[in-house]
């Protein structure tokens, strides 16, 4: 089969909460690509609508060991890559989805960042990061252009 015959395998990452919830308004789009889902691990159910899902360990940056549980989710992003493949993430954060995001870059596939609906008046620390290696960087409030000039607006994700 030719490169061209096979659908684009993207990775659509999010943590849980709100950004998995505006992640999963992408579904549509899932379905025109070979996808599969990259979340955190919580104690509840989350509906992937029977996208190939992987999980990793929630984390905060206010944990002590926040550091080491993000080494461990390094790894474990590169293995999923490598078993994976993909051409191109799409994020909508937050922190378990940055090594990801930056392993794509990385070997340079596309990275895809829509900054939370939530943030309407200023960013995510995750947003500040991906913003300087994202190849299309989204917003969803069109005052932040302020903050992110580069950025593309296009409109609420809901």
């Amino acid at each position: 089969m030719k490169k061209a015959d096979k659908k684009l395998k993207v990775c659509f990452a999010a943590s849980s909460g709100g950004h998995f919830d505006q992640l999963m308004m992408l579904d549509p789009l899932m379905d025109k690509y070979d996808s599969f889902i990259l979340t955190e691990k919580t104690g509840y159910e989350v509906s992937t609508k029977n996208h190939k899902t992987y999980f990793l360990k929630q984390i905060n940056r206010k944990e002590k060991l926040w550091v080491l549980n993000m080494f461990q989710i390094t790894l474990k992003s590169f293995w999923i890559f490598m078993m994976e493949g993909p051409e191109a993430v799409v994020c909508t954060g937050v922190l378990a989805m940055v090594p990801m995001c930056l392993l794509c870059k990385l070997f340079r596939k596309k990275v895809i960042y829509i900054e939370s609906f939530a943030k309407s008046e200023s960013p995510t620390e995750t947003g500040k990061l991906l913003y300087k290696f994202a190849d299309n960087f989204y917003i969803q409030w069109k005052k932040m252009l302020d903050i992110f000039p580069r950025a593309s607006y296009l409109g609420g994700i809901y």
